[in-house]
């Protein structure tokens, strides 16, 4: 879609400074851009690229508009801007609507005209499906699912244990809601499956990435709230609860009925166990691993930082030295508190 700066100004409501009838029509790094392109600028460490940049137009700060060599838009937050640039330019095409062919649709779902069923889709018995929701192919809907207007499931989505979706969610490739959660009691020598009989149950505006896996409560529903964004491989047990608008980064794996709270972010690699409490306002950096609830908003972190492996090495040799030592040093604060009273 093609657009007059003047029109992508407004629309962005940035302040332009340049040619308003200029047209552009694409985006693209400061190293790629072409004239008819925007690009941005989000961290003024990158500031040096602006003076080689062929872009049209430059979406930043205003703390950077004084070295951009072409028109900038400026904005208080330049890359929030460039999302909005982007869904702009590059408009989603319209959807079909309607059941392909190809589709086994159970004759009591009820769905709605204006969504599509795509090729390869198995729909079950009292599925409902909004306006405007849009299925590709090969997605399975177990029976009494709910899927919300204008939601999009890629492709190879299973939706299953009658789970309820939101509004406008997008739902990525190979994804899985309402599997059973890894309930297992111990009996003697072996294990009895626990029956999972819970649901899911997830907000409008929610984002799930490819191949996550988000399972069925045991007792009660698993939990989204309104506006989570989840990425790729991510496992969600079962009764977990996560706040709204909170962000989990890739290959984060969550215990059963742990509770998340609002606005939290989760770096890749996070590990939680089950049953704590994470507050509001909580970031936990990659690859830290949460053994307690916490109760306070804040930036925790855990895990080693990478090293030299020969450093490394040492230093877990030390690690293992440590219960020694700290026997030592309470013999010798003994020793030494001995001596002074004895004094």
């Amino acid at each position: 879609m093609a657009l007059t700066l003047a029109q992508l100004a407004d629309l962005l409501d940035a302040e332009l400074r340049g040619d308003g009838g200029v047209t552009v029509s694409g985006l693209a790094t400061l190293s790629d851009a072409r004239p008819g392109e925007v690009s941005f600028l989000a961290n003024s460490k990158y500031r040096r690229h602006l003076a080689h940049t062929a872009a049209s137009a430059v979406i930043l700060a205003e703390i950077d508009a004084f070295a951009a060599p072409s028109a900038v838009l400026v904005c208080a937050n330049p890359y929030a801007a460039y999302a909005q640039a982007a869904r702009l330019l590059y408009p989603p095409a319209p959807s079909a609507r309607g059941v392909h062919p190809q589709a086994v649709v159970d004759p009591c779902a009820v769905i709605e005209p204006s969504a599509w069923i795509g090729p390869g889709c198995v729909i079950e018995a009292g599925v409902r499906i909004g306006a405007g929701a849009c299925l590709g192919p090969a997605c399975v809907i177990g029976a009494g699912v709910q899927i919300g207007a204008h939601s999009r499931l890629i492709a190879r989505v299973t939706v299953l244990a009658g789970a309820r979706i939101g509004l406008r969610a997008i739902v990525h490739p190979g994804v899985v809601i309402g599997g059973d959660g890894f309930g297992m009691a111990r009996v003697d020598e072996h294990w009895e499956k626990v029956p999972q009989i819970g649901s899911v149950r997830i907000g409008d505006d929610v984002e799930i990435g490819a191949n996550t896996t988000i399972d069925r409560g045991a007792l009660g529903d698993t939990v989204l709230e309104d506006g989570v964004k989840i990425d790729n491989q991510v496992q969600v047990a079962h009764n977990v609860h996560i706040g709204a608008h909170s962000a989990i980064a890739g290959c984060v794996g969550i215990s059963g009925s742990a509770r998340i709270g609002r606005h939290c972010t989760l770096a890749g690699g996070v590990g939680l166990v089950g049953h704590l409490e994470i507050a509001d306002h909580v970031h936990i950096t990659g690859m830290s691993m949460v053994t307690r609830s916490i109760r306070q908003a804040g930036t925790y972190s855990a895990g080693t930082p990478l090293m030299d492996n020969r450093l490394w090495r040492r230093n877990a040799v030390r690690m293992k030295q440590l219960d020694e030592l700290s026997n030592r040093v309470l013999k010798v604060e003994k020793i030494i508190k001995k001596n002074k009273i004895d004094k």
